[in-house]
């Protein structure tokens, strides 16, 4: 008996998923990397459940992919190598908020959004919010220590993981991390296994952290003359000890693409936008969203658009979450990086996305959290991908994008990971025994590489 027929005995022929056609959702996810269809899926429903995969996995040497709601966008959650892919997508249970220790605990397969509402229900608040918060899984945002635009104030998915149950290959089960705001007992394996793309061991169960709902929030859009200017006025904010929750920026392709669906009207020439959000107490916060939009208009801002109230607010951040879809629907072909460069250099950063893209042909358009210098760069083009040539001038585009970004001080990734999409030039950031010392780490935890393989470094 093969260890498909084995896991069908053990979960029930419903839990594993064998068919062609219901194996295609399983071999893509949200980035333009191709379709790497597994040999098999199984969705499993508890800790048990995975430890028994993981055990019959390791046994039969069958490489296993663990994939939350598939929404990553650098091929982490694909089977390269074939074999199974282990979902945990029905893993959705919210098993505890807690007011009083102000922390929840979860299933993997809870959705981002989901938990942000459950807590607000209560008074709380879980500040990690990815643009796929609708639908990605905190299982996913653990392994790819996801960020968003609260970022800036409120940390990364890292920031908030307390604690955390993972099972690894071969099924052995390991309670990892607390429950408390503070500690320092051990080694800090949540902050280890946060981050590493699945390549450690399978998460059944996390705590995070929570804190008291802001009482209030407030925002604006900033019509800037150009990028330039955008990234003046993100500078001076930030010296001036404003704090914002968000601190988004876009710049004018990306403007030209969402304009049509827009709530708003935009000047034709406008060069980029800035959406500035505060968040506080009610007293204080109408009075600080005004000096923002002051001091944008000092820097040269042709108009503000302050939001009157949620709803209004609201409004302001559906022109920012339609530029992925906008960019994807207008276009043939559509790969998004997230380069992160000091917030100094996001000027220069843009004027050197420009160069590139008139050097490839190839159309580009930016935008995501100016605060913390974590750009989108999206690479476009209408013609076919496969084609020779195209394919070629795509390859030369992210090879200079990473050059800038790496020159100036930056970094590969802020929070899509590495996956296979950047394997390949992790060598450029990182020393070759910093890169050994990680693939040690891997092979402590998983010896024969049967888990997540052919991720995050190049084979």
């Amino acid at each position: 008996m093969g260890v498909y027929e084995l896991l069908e005995r053990e979960l029930g022929r419903d839990r594993v998923l064998r068919d062609e056609a219901a194996l295609e959702a399983y071999g893509r996810d949200e980035s333009s990397l191709g379709r790497f269809p597994p040999d098999a899926a199984v969705l499993a429903r508890s800790r048990e459940e995975i430890e028994i995969v993981l055990r019959l996995a390791a046994e039969y040497a069958i490489p296993v992919t663990p994939r939350g709601a598939g929404s990553g966008m650098t091929g982490g959650a694909l089977p390269v190598r074939g074999g199974l892919v282990l979902s945990t997508e029905a893993m959705r249970g919210i098993r505890l908020i807690d007011p009083d220790d102000r922390i929840a605990i979860v299933e993997p397969g809870v959705i981002n959004g989901d938990l942000q509402k459950a807590a607000e229900e209560q008074g709380l608040f879980y500040a990690p919010d990815p643009a796929s918060l609708a639908m990605c899984s905190l299982g996913g945002n653990v392994a790819e220590n996801a960020g968003g635009p609260r970022a800036f104030k409120y940390g990364v998915t890292r920031d908030w993981t307390l604690g955390m149950t993972v099972t690894l290959m071969g099924g052995e089960t390991l309670k990892l991390g607390r429950k408390t705001p503070k500690g320092v007992t051990g080694y800090d394996l949540v902050a280890m296994f946060v981050g590493s793309e699945g390549t450690f061991g399978v998460t059944s169960e996390i705590t995070v952290r929570l804190i008291g709902k802001p009482e209030a929030a407030a925002a604006l859009i900033a019509v800037m003359p150009d990028p330039v200017a955008a990234g003046r006025a993100v500078s001076a904010i930030i010296r001036r000890g404003f704090r914002p929750r968000a601190l988004e920026l876009m710049d004018k392709s990306s403007l030209d693409h969402v304009r049509s669906r827009a709530a708003f009207t935009f000047p034709a020439d406008a060069g980029a936008i800035l959406l500035i959000e505060l968040d506080g107490e009610r007293d204080t916060l109408e009075g600080a969203i005004l000096r923002c939009g002051d001091l944008c208009q000092d820097l040269g801002a042709s108009e503000v658009i302050v939001a009157r109230d949620d709803a209004d607010r609201e409004r302001l951040w559906r022109t920012r979450r339609l530029c992925s879809v906008s960019l994807r629907e207008a276009h043939r072909w559509k790969q998004s990086e997230d380069i992160v460069v000091p917030t100094g250099s996001i000027a220069e950063m843009l004027r050197r996305v420009d160069e590139i893209s008139a050097r490839s042909g190839l159309l580009t358009a930016t935008f995501g959290h100016a605060g913390d210098g974590n750009l989108h760069v999206n690479l476009l083009s209408d013609e076919n991908p496969r084609d020779r040539d195209v394919a070629a001038r795509i390859e030369a585009a992210l090879a200079d994008l990473f050059r800038a970004t790496l020159d100036l001080g930056g970094t590969l990734s802020g929070e899509h990971g590495i996956g296979i999409s950047k394997a390949r030039y992790m060598a450029w950031e990182q020393s070759a025994e910093v890169i050994d010392w990680q693939k040690r780490l891997k092979r402590l935890w998983d010896p024969r590489e049967l888990l997540n393989p052919g991720k995050i470094f190049a084979a």
